[in-house]
């Protein structure tokens, strides 16, 4: 069995250790199958959770390129619920540098390992042409962490985002990074690409970045590498998001807002965290719609240029309309 691009299949149970068709030991979905993870405590999932089956005329088109030439997502990889939405809109996320992380972030189920440096020499072409059979408006280009690579792959980053705008220069590019280690040098490197975002996320508030968050990853670690995009040119876009019903305090996020704000973050998305498997971090607290409303409010008054707030909201969700200050259309 081979995924949409052609690369076999390796059959691991979650939290089961596997051998990549590359030759390096990872995790599926990132954690363990021996660490105990906690009982679910916020109950069932609320009704405003269900996401409409995704469809319409521009959906299908697209579904039928990805399906023709074997093109991959992380709309589709990862289930994203907005799928729909946004492929009907000319948007698309889609995930560099393999599908392994060297880190094992406790609410995150991506697959960890040591890539030991391996990298698709062909995926800049691949990508560009992928964003071309897709005739997308606006793409973002995310990626695991890569502590493998001397520049965490902010090199390889840039070479994708010439290689889109060499074949679509009209089409608006986002880089959804890692954090680089914190380095500057890596962060230039990506800003001067030619993108029109960066972004960068910093997941949780300060108190509960551990054990949120991998050890390797950091709050301050974050607001630097964002600060850094920004000063290195004021006209980027700098772009964060925030997970919440982690236990996180009404006081947290809003000092959370401030600390992204300062670091002259543009736009914030804040969404509903959901466990993806029993060994991840549990959900403390389903978020109202309401109280997401609420909170958008409150990062507009700190002086936000958009924050797109609502329990579906993913950070690559609707990216396209984050500038029209209409909470990306969820009114």
């Amino acid at each position: 069995m081979a995924d949409l691009k052609g690369i076999p299949v390796v059959s691991a149970r979650s939290g089961e250790k596997y051998l990549t068709p590359q030759g390096f030991t990872a995790i599926r979905d990132g954690i363990k199958a021996s660490a105990h993870g906690e009982a679910v405590v916020a109950g069932a999932k609320p009704s405003w959770l269900r996401a409409p089956l995704p469809a319409g005329t521009r959906f299908e088109a697209v579904r039928s390129v990805v399906r023709e030439h074997r093109l991959a997502t992380v709309c589709e990889e990862a289930k994203c619920p907005n799928i729909g939405e946004c492929w009907n809109a000319g948007t698309a996320t889609i995930m560099l540098m393999g599908a392994v992380c060297t880190r094992a972030c406790r609410f995150c189920a991506v697959d960890t390992g040591n890539p030991r440096g391996w990298l698709d020499a062909e995926e800049p072409a691949n990508v560009a042409q992928t964003v071309e059979l897709m005739a997308l408006r606006y793409v973002v280009l995310t990626s695991v962490n890569r502590d493998d690579l001397a520049d965490g792959g902010a090199t390889h980053y840039a070479a994708c985002v010439r290689a889109i705008k060499a074949v679509r220069p009209a089409t608006a590019v986002e880089a959804l990074t890692p954090d680089f280690q914190g380095s500057a040098d890596a962060v230039a490197t990506v800003v001067d690409s030619g993108v029109e975002v960066f972004a960068q996320n910093i997941e949780t508030v300060e108190r509960l970045t551990h054990p949120v968050r991998d050890p390797r990853a950091g709050y301050a670690q974050t607001l630097g590498v964002l600060s850094a995009a920004k000063a290195r040119r004021a006209a980027v876009l700098v772009k964060s998001s925030l997970m919440l019903g982690l236990g996180e305090t009404a006081a947290e996020i809003e000092q959370c807002l401030r600390d992204l704000r300062g670091a002259g973050v543009d736009i914030v998305t804040l969404g509903q965290y959901l466990r993806p498997t029993v060994r991840h971090l549990p959900v403390r607290r389903y978020v109202p719609p309401a109280e997401f409303q609420a909170l958008r409010q409150l990062a507009l008054a700190q002086g936000f240029l958009e924050c797109v707030a609502g329990p579906l909201v993913r950070s690559s969700y609707r990216a396209e309309r984050a500038l029209e200050r209409n909470n990306a259309g969820l009114y």
